[in-house]
């Protein structure tokens, strides 16, 4: 079975879907393919973007996925934004000072994940998944990444954020191993 291109440039990305999909032989997208600019409105529109371009470009089975977190303090901002939400080459903590310069602490937050699988000649494929939680305080952890240091879980423990949890422990409950496990249902095994 051909290997599934996983449509990112993004390292945190390609390590938590090898770990989430050990029998899924995945491969990084080549350098010399260039991903359109995500213009969705939607994750899923914003996945499938990214999927199909790769899909399209390798003539091979592609997989991607796009994840942000929603504010309910900010009406669901920054969503589909989460990447650039303090501008366009915003650096993970500009984007998260920006965050909890907005919405303040205790509020509800949720983590957003939805993966789109397309293969040649087939209908695309999307699942979704969610993660409930609350803004941290203040930052804390250094596992990781993007808002993690803020997200306080409502299926962890209660008090640590997700930069703050194992790796076993995030995917369990993250929205992205929610969506992936799903997902591994209609991937190729190795």
């Amino acid at each position: 079975m051909a290997a599934v291109v996983l449509a990112t440039r993004n390292a945190h990305k390609l390590r938590e879907f090898q770990r989430l999909l050990p029998s899924v032989e995945l491969e990084p997208l080549p350098d010399e393919i260039e991903l359109p600019p995500e213009t969705g409105e939607t994750f899923e529109e914003n996945a499938l973007i990214k999927a199909r371009a790769a899909a399209e470009a390798t003539n091979r089975p592609s997989i991607a996925d796009d994840s942000g977190i929603e504010a309910e303090a900010l009406g669901g901002r920054p969503g589909v934004r989460s990447a650039r939400y303090a501008g366009e080459h915003a650096t993970d903590g500009e984007n998260l000072d920006k965050l909890r310069a907005e919405a303040p602490p205790g509020s509800g937050l949720r983590y957003v994940c939805v993966v789109a699988y397309i293969e040649p000649g087939t209908a695309p494929r999307t699942v979704a998944g969610t993660c409930e939680g609350r803004m941290a305080e203040v930052p804390r952890g250094d596992g990781g990444f993007g808002y993690d240091p803020v997200f306080v879980p409502a299926d962890g423990d209660g008090t640590r954020t997700m930069a703050e949890l194992s790796d076993e422990e995030k995917d369990r409950i993250s929205h992205r191993g929610r969506a992936v496990r799903e997902a591994a249902a209609w991937l190729p095994s190795r």
